[in-house]
């Protein structure tokens, strides 16, 4: 237990997060004034960082080393410019107390490409973005032209997409053949829920034609079907669902349609086949590693030899565009494990492959695991991420996308790389926020981005059951929203 004194609880979040960054090992808690008092007893006896923000300075303690900023030219009336400073000052603190410097520095957000971005859109200088992200934020040179690259990219990439008049669609499918020992996503083992899929289905398809009325006027720009493993239904139900999702809305003016095909012990000819023949244009095939014995680890059934065929079974029906998963840092994996995934996945030669750092969720079986065996199995480095880059050099990638979350393993990133004409439009939207997304199923999120900038979202509940008993509930919570936009 790592325990953090904070005499000011607007700055909880940010302590915790920077902290943390620094101590990953470790279970970090926040006491401020507004924690119980009998959570405070309890905690206090653990206390290894104090931190006091007064108007005109910062004062902050790690175990027995005191830093002072005098914060008299800093306006704590600006909300915004203190916070900034004082996160760079509680930065730099724990760079000199712990002998660590993190790659992305004192940023906390899950989106340091939108840094990048927004500079760019205020004609700012490739120098003077890099200049600020390194300055302003401690992040490291490889990082700052990585966020740079990508989000040239992706401007590029968007450049044919209808902010305004436009929307893109997500559609849930929240079941899964098994949950990896990793995973806090809205899925539910399959085989609880078998009788139910056809009333899901059906769901979906009330959403479905809401949605399409009331946003006849708008321009579609994509579809994404994701999860869960949407291939986790019958062909014969992806079938009913695509058929039914074509004929409401119109998809003349798709520019993207991908369905999240993942586990590769959920794939077969037939529904490929379905999906194939529906136009979807963009297919997921995730190992996440190709080590056997870490697949047995994380709970993911399907074998390599399943993933190697499944993809192959792709090819032959015809698709183009496959992306793979991987993920780094999983429980026992060395450099030479990544190494040994990424020679066999640059054989395979895929269009796109995503390069996860895992992530340490409460809500998964991962956190209790690492309670058994200890957080030292999570291995992610320098070295890791520059084998997964190298390996998408190798096949003619670029990155076009990237994302942080929280609890990181080694406080690095995930990378979306692809051959040119096949970046993942919807996986650049979804992270810029610069389009109205709508949500379909279980647990799906909405997004309306508004003309001045603003978001607003509004959530469909997790419980199947629940979501389609309350099918008419979440279409009312839509339509206060949509129709607003």
């Amino acid at each position: 237990m790592f325990v953090v004194r904070l005499n000011n609880a607007r700055y909880e979040y940010d302590v915790h997060s920077i902290v943390k960054a620094f101590y990953p090992e470790e279970m970090v808690k926040v006491l401020t004034p507004e924690t119980l008092p009998e959570k405070k007893a309890e905690l206090e006896k653990d206390i290894q960082i104090e931190i006091t923000l007064e108007k005109h300075g910062v004062d902050i303690q790690i175990n027995d080393k005191k830093f002072r900023r005098n914060m008299e030219n800093e306006n704590a009336e600006d909300a915004k410019r203190y916070k900034d400073s004082f996160k760079r000052f509680l930065y730099t603190s724990l760079c000199e107390s712990t002998g660590k410097k993190l790659p992305w520095g004192n940023l906390t957000g899950i989106r340091p490409t939108k840094i990048a971005m927004g500079m760019l859109e205020e004609k700012k200088s490739a120098p003077e973005i890099l200049d600020f992200m390194k300055t302003a934020h401690y992040v490291s040179d490889e990082k700052a032209v990585l966020a740079l690259d990508i989000a040239q990219r992706e401007k590029e990439i968007l450049s044919s997409v209808h902010y305004e008049n436009g929307y893109s669609l997500y559609i849930g499918i929240p079941f899964c053949p098994t949950t990896c020992l990793y995973c806090s996503f809205t899925s539910y083992a399959i085989v609880a829920y078998r009788q139910r899929v056809e009333e899901y289905i059906d769901c979906l398809i009330k959403e479905m034609h809401f949605v399409a009325e009331t946003y006849k006027d708008k321009i579609l720009d994509s579809v994404y079907i994701g999860g869960g493993t949407p291939t986790t239904l019958e062909a014969e139900q992806l079938d009913r669902m695509i058929t039914a999702l074509k004929e409401i809305f119109d998809f003349s003016t798709v520019q993207e349609f991908t369905v999240e095909a993942g586990r590769a012990d959920s794939i077969t000819r037939e529904k490929l086949e379905v999906l194939h023949k529906h136009g979807v244009d963009r297919i997921s095939v995730n190992p996440q590693t190709m080590k056997q014995e870490t697949l047995d680890i994380i709970g993911r059934r399907a074998t390599v030899e399943q993933v190697r065929k499944a993809y192959a079974l792709a090819r032959e029906v015809g698709f183009t565009n496959i992306n793979m998963d991987i993920i780094l840092g999983l429980p026992g994996e060395t450099a030479e494990d990544v190494a040994n995934t990424i020679d066999a996945i640059v054989d395979m030669k895929p269009d796109s492959l995503t390069v996860h750092s895992l992530a340490i969720k409460r809500a998964s079986k991962l956190s209790n695991w690492i309670t058994e065996n200890g957080i030292e199995t999570l291995n992610n480095t320098d070295e890791t991420m520059a084998i997964a880059a190298q390996g998408a050099e190798k096949l003619g990638m670029k990155p076009y996308y990237l994302y942080r979350q929280k609890n990181m393993s080694g406080n690095f990133e995930n990378v979306g790389y692809a051959t040119e004409g096949n970046y993942g439009l919807y996986n650049i939207l979804i992270m810029e926020e610069k389009q109205t997304i709508v949500a379909l199923g279980a647990g799906s999120i909405t997004k309306v981005v508004f003309p001045d900038g603003r978001i607003e979202r509004c959530d469909n509940v997790k419980d199947v059951a629940l979501y389609i008993e309350k099918i008419d509930e979440m279409i009312e919570r839509k339509k206060e929203l949509l129709v607003a936009d």
